[in-house]
């Protein structure tokens, strides 16, 4: 698939989390030189990068606070001029959400959901933007929540932000096409790696819950980040090239 991209990098938000490290992996699979963000997890983005240098492609890490505006538009620009362009930008940055009732969201949940997974979205868009028009256009993918159609319970942090960041989308594949700018998003469902490692070895996901929810699959398996990876790349690339503002739910069947 390496000629379904132009020369330069997909940048991945989040891609030393547990499905933003599958996305980066998937992306030089593909073929893409990659650019991964992290906020703290130096030693897992590195990895991730030596990975994707093993295929053959170009990956650099970079260390950014998405909260912070002018951090982001550093970023950017530091890997635009490493890798000469961006034509691909994939968001799956985000905060460990609690299972929390919404009527029992302290004040500080909420706005830390939003302040990184909204505002950081924002921020991206806002610096990638720019960038994109100059160089002739390029792709956003959001990384979403399947609860925007099936609402899980409890799980409201993480979908309330997303929910936003869906709207955006459709504001960027709206007033950005003329640029021949793109933007999808790929719904997220239960996926057998980061968050769902982490909130079970909290104990959060008991064998109960893993078995009930188990039973809502159609695929009867739990989902991979490649399987995330797969779709994010599709949405990204010159085989999607005439699809935008568009949404791909990933998660076997969640809830049908």
């Amino acid at each position: 698939m390496a000629g379904d991209f132009p020369a330069g990098a997909c940048v991945v938000f989040g891609g030393s989390g547990g499905i933003g490290q599958g996305v980066a992996l998937e992306f030089g699979r593909a073929g893409s030189d990659v650019a991964i963000c992290y906020r703290s997890k130096q030693d897992v983005a590195q990895r991730t990068a030596d990975a994707i240098r093993a295929l053959g492609v170009n990956a650099t890490i970079h260390q950014v606070d998405v909260r912070d505006r002018a951090a982001v538009d550093g970023v950017v620009a530091e890997i635009a001029a490493q890798h000469g362009r961006v034509h691909s930008m994939v968001w799956g940055a985000g905060p460990l959400v609690a299972q929390t009732p919404l009527a029992e969201w302290s004040e500080d949940q909420f706005r830390n959901a939003m302040e990184v997974e909204v505002f950081g979205f924002y921020n991206a868009t806002r610096a990638l933007i720019p960038h994109m028009r100059e160089q002739g256009g390029g792709s956003f993918v959001h990384l979403g929540s399947a609860g925007h159609d099936w609402f899980p319970k409890l799980d409201g942090l993480s979908v309330v932000p997303k929910a936003a960041n869906e709207a955006l989308i459709k504001g960027i594949a709206k007033e950005e096409g003329e640029y021949n700018i793109r933007a999808n998003s790929v719904l997220v469902g239960v996926i057998d790696a980061g968050m769902f490692h982490e909130l079970s070895a909290q104990g959060v996901f008991d064998e109960k819950w893993v078995e009930e929810t188990h039973k809502l699959l159609c695929l009867r398996r739990w989902g991979q980040a490649a399987d995330i990876g797969a779709a994010a790349v599709f949405f990204a690339s010159a085989r999607a090239g005439y699809v935008t503002g568009q949404t791909i739910s990933v998660s076997g069947g969640f809830g049908v």
